[in-house]
């Protein structure tokens, strides 16, 4: 109940200190802020649950929005055109790619039996490296697809209420929830995190679950560079810069363990609703600048931390 609580807390106090936070313009914003924390979230958090992690997912997000800006340019030239077939190449060939360097991840680590912070760290260089050398540092237009799903959304007189960006983030988190609750191999990713060697004496092939973990935490990251690439409507090197330590951030505060086998998608999705509310929150107080905005949320994402490690151990 803490991260629900620590949700609930926010929620009345903005609602007090910010009289336009009581808005569907400001619960919009947040979906669609939210949407692509809560899509990477949702891979990191088979990572977490078998207790490795994945320090690469900002720098994976930022290869697929590269990778497709540049077919999207190479062979369309980026100015409209946009036959079905082709744009369906330029946004599936980027997640298949971003599959390939969760698998390598995956495979490397389990080879060479080193912590998966070493593996993913290398790889998170690669990818950043690989993006800086296609991109050649310029801006990438992206297929007006995806500036729709991260831009547009149902309305309701008008106004966007529920974006499309929220509605498939909220269809890989019940994805994510149902393999995790109701397949074998969501038992075996919380046997793994739980007990490993107790695991594999029980018959569960480790290496093979720590392998699709990382493989779906890439894809996840990918999709999430898509989407967040169709929010700014171009492709730029910087704007997955604080992607991964958001995602983490949204995982740890829903409750989920970083030491594996404790957590699921219920409770990222709360970790993504209460550090998207802050963040917007933040915006509306008017009186608080840019400089000690980010000074505040640090402050509070610790408090946060702290409460709810606390009360976990008290459980």
């Amino acid at each position: 109940m803490a991260p629900l609580v620590s949700l609930a807390l926010l929620v009345a106090f903005f609602m007090l200190a910010a009289p336009n936070f009581v808005k569907i313009a400001t619960a919009t914003a947040i979906l669609k802020q939210g949407s692509v924390l809560a899509i990477v979230a949702a891979g990191l958090t088979f990572v977490l649950l078998c207790a490795e992690i994945d320090l690469s997912v900002g720098m994976i997000a930022l290869w697929c929005a590269a990778s497709c800006g540049w077919l999207y340019q190479r062979w369309m030239g980026g100015d409209g055109g946009e036959p079905f077939w082709t744009v369906s190449a330029v946004l599936l060939l980027p997640l298949a790619s971003c599959l390939l360097l969760g698998l390598v991840s995956g495979l490397l680590t389990v080879w060479s039996a080193l912590p998966s912070f070493i593996i993913t760290l290398a790889m998170m260089f690669i990818a950043e490296g690989s993006s800086r050398y296609l991109t050649q540092s310029k801006l990438l237009k992206i297929p007006s697809l995806l500036a729709t799903v991260g831009n547009d959304g149902l309305r309701w007189d008008g106004r966007v209420i529920v974006p499309y960006s929220a509605l498939l983030a909220a269809g890989v988190l019940v994805a994510g929830h149902v393999v995790l609750q109701h397949t074998r191999f969501g038992r075996y990713v919380y046997m793994t995190g739980g007990n490993r060697e107790a695991a594999r004496l029980a018959g569960v092939r480790t290496g093979r679950i720590v392998l699709a973990c990382l493989a779906i935490s890439a894809v996840t990251a990918g999709l999430g560079g898509l989407v967040n690439a169709g929010r700014m409507t171009n492709v730029t090197l910087d704007q997955n810069k604080d992607l991964l330590l958001s995602a983490v951030a949204c995982v740890v505060l829903g409750g989920t363990s970083l030491f594996g086998g404790e957590g699921g998608m219920g409770k990222t999705t709360i970790g993504v609703l209460t550090f998207t509310v802050l963040n917007a929150g933040l915006i509306q107080i008017t009186w608080i600048n840019d400089l000690a905005r980010q000074l505040l949320t640090g402050v509070v994402l610790m408090i946060a931390l702290v409460i709810n490690g606390v009360l976990a151990k008290r459980n």
